[in-house]
């Protein structure tokens, strides 16, 4: 009983070391959710008014822009895959993977060849475990994305979609950050852009307004149209070092609680070992006391 008592105040020992492990960890990542939520929320303007100028330019000029040219038949499609550099997130990166594998399943019936770019560790360490191989991969800045990566990836699927011997389509996935406790990945197509804002009809007495592009529309697009494939990378970025913190502050949460559980039910299997242990004790001396009063009775 001394040995078991001793192997569970052991374990209580170093679940006490991992409970306050996880429970830093937990308030590392709610303190690091904030600045991501308030960092997302401010590249938004900039990427609505972006929009908005793309959409007029699109909408009231009739200039055929290599990125917004859909090709007749399009045989190799470029998947951009959001996941995490570390651990201890929960499903997070495995959610997304998830959703990729769907993706390129869905791409490889409709006749396409699907080429990999991987950010993030844990899907570079998905894809080498099972071999396959990957066009390009970016590392080391997944729960904090800068502008100057986004333009970097945007700059590369951009120059693999204009060559002639690349891709013809250009999809990404990454997790939308909805709440702290929802976060969904998401799919979308990114080349050939597909500009839906400012194809509505005006309302009734709404005077449209008058665009003049200086020096033109195509320069204008030249521009404009990188831009606006970066910005929404880095808008993807942004949303996906959201979830992760909130996937990772939930998940540390949860092993903090199940540490403390364990820790009480550690305890208490160690309180009834070392009530056993006294109790065998106990009944060890008084069962020699009974022998030897025994023995000196029949002595006598």
């Amino acid at each position: 009983m001394a040995v078991s008592l001793r192997e569970y105040r052991a374990r209580i020992k170093s679940t006490e070391s991992m409970k306050k492990i996880t429970r830093a960890m937990e308030l590392i990542a709610a303190s690091r959710i904030i600045k991501a939520q308030q960092r997302a929320q401010a590249a938004a303007p900039y990427a609505r008014e972006l929009t908005r100028a793309v959409s007029a330019v699109a909408t009231f000029s009739n200039v055929d822009h290599p990125l917004t040219s859909e090709v007749e038949n399009p045989t190799r499609a470029a998947v951009l895959i959001v996941t995490s550099d570390r651990g201890l997130a929960g499903a997070y990166s495995s959610s997304v993977l998830k959703e990729s594998e769907r993706l390129a399943e869905r791409l490889r019936e409709e006749g396409k060849e699907v080429v990999p770019y991987i950010c993030g560790r844990k899907g570079e360490a998905y894809y080498r475990f099972r071999d396959r191989a990957v066009q390009q991969s970016w590392t080391g800045f997944s729960d904090q994305p800068s502008y100057d990566v986004a333009a970097e990836i945007g700059q590369t699927l951009i120059d693999a979609f204009l060559d002639d011997e690349g891709v013809d389509e250009v999809h990404v996935v990454y997790t939308r950050f909805v709440s702290m406790l929802t976060q969904e990945p998401h799919a979308t197509r990114l080349l050939p852009l597909e500009v839906v804002e400012g194809t509505e009809a005006p309302a009734d007495g709404e005077v449209l307004p008058l665009y003049e592009f200086e020096p033109s529309p195509e320069r204008v697009l030249d521009g404009l149209l990188p831009q606006y494939v970066q910005s929404r990378i880095f808008y993807c970025l942004l949303q996906a070092a959201a979830s992760e913190l909130a996937a990772r502050q939930k998940a540390m949460k949860s092993a903090t609680d199940n540490a403390e559980e364990l820790i009480k039910k550690y305890t208490r299997i160690a309180n009834q070992a070392r009530q056993a242990g006294i109790t065998q004790e106990i009944s060890e001396i008084v069962g020699g006391v009974n022998a030897l009063a025994d023995a000196n009775a029949g002595a006598e």
